[in-house]
């Protein structure tokens, strides 16, 4: 198996927390620009997270990330479930304390890594 570029995988990481950290009306309007549910949100970052700690062992991401990182990964996992689908909807995203917990975090991981978490929201490609 090929080993990824490590700026590649940071650039996923970042642009997967730049729509975690946003206010929940930016993430409104960006997941109703591309058409897709809520759950894309943790779907981009559970990605990207798979990436992290190659990211970090190669110097793209600073270790104390690391464990913020997890517990956005953990705050998602705990929402998932067919028990916690009201968790998913885009009202949830300005009402549910667990969106809340991500946003603090991944907010507080981009402005270690970059000075600042209030970016411009990536442009993506949805293949269907």
């Amino acid at each position: 198996m090929e080993t990824p570029d490590p700026s590649y995988g940071r650039r996923l990481l970042i642009e997967a927390l730049i729509v975690t950290a946003a206010d929940a009306s930016s993430q409104v309007a960006w997941l109703e620009k591309y058409g897709v549910g809520a759950d894309e949100i943790a779907l981009d970052f559970d990605h990207a997270f798979g990436m992290a700690e190659y990211l970090v062992a190669a110097g793209q991401f600073s270790p104390s990330a690391m464990s913020d990182l997890q517990e956005i990964d953990a705050v998602f996992e705990e929402m998932s479930g067919r028990d916690n689908a009201d968790r998913w909807t885009l009202e949830a995203l300005s009402t549910d304390a667990g969106w809340s917990r991500v946003r603090h975090l991944a907010r507080r991981v981009l402005t270690t890594e970059l000075g600042d978490w209030g970016l411009p929201m990536p442009e993506v490609c949805i293949i269907r």
